[in-house]
């Protein structure tokens, strides 16, 4: 027999699945890059001056670093973002974000933020809005402490 109760879990996985490839969806319909360019573009905008180191960009939009270097280098050869090596630590590589990456990740954001705006926060009243905000937010601290403990 199923349950008739809500699966908060299955609800925002699958909500979350949908939305992200109905935001790929109208991307590729106005000829934009797929979503992982607009992550990554914004993980690295929103660094210090536009910069971040590698392992801290990983962090920041949660992806593997095997698939964020792939990822980065596409970035580059298109002009979007520079890397440079640490002077002080050869090991460490920093992204930079070019003004062509600032002007595509903008256009992007206007059908990002507009399907979000028209699909997904509708949902929700300014209450609940803060409320789901914040639970996940506490999901996520919880998440990141519980890996952080476990090294």
């Amino acid at each position: 027999m199923a349950n008739k109760e809500p699966d908060l879990w299955f609800s925002f996985v699958r909500s979350h699945r949908v939305l992200i490839r109905e935001i790929e969806r109208r991307l590729a319909a106005a000829g934009l890059p797929a979503y992982a360019w607009y992550d990554a573009l914004w993980g690295v905008e929103s660094g210090e001056d536009g910069t971040r180191r590698m392992h801290e960009l990983a962090d920041a939009i949660v992806i593997e670093r095997y698939n964020l270097t792939r990822l980065v280098d596409r970035l580059e050869q298109e002009g979007l973002v520079t890397r440079a090596r640490s002077p002080e630590d050869g090991r460490a590589a920093y992204v930079t974000i070019t003004d062509a990456g600032r002007a595509l990740r903008k256009r992007m954001w206007k059908i990002y933020e507009t399907t979000v705006a028209e699909l997904f926060l509708p949902q929700f009243d300014a209450k609940a809005q803060r409320s789901v905000s914040q639970a996940l937010d506490r999901a996520a601290l919880a998440a990141r402490r519980s890996s952080q403990d476990a090294q």
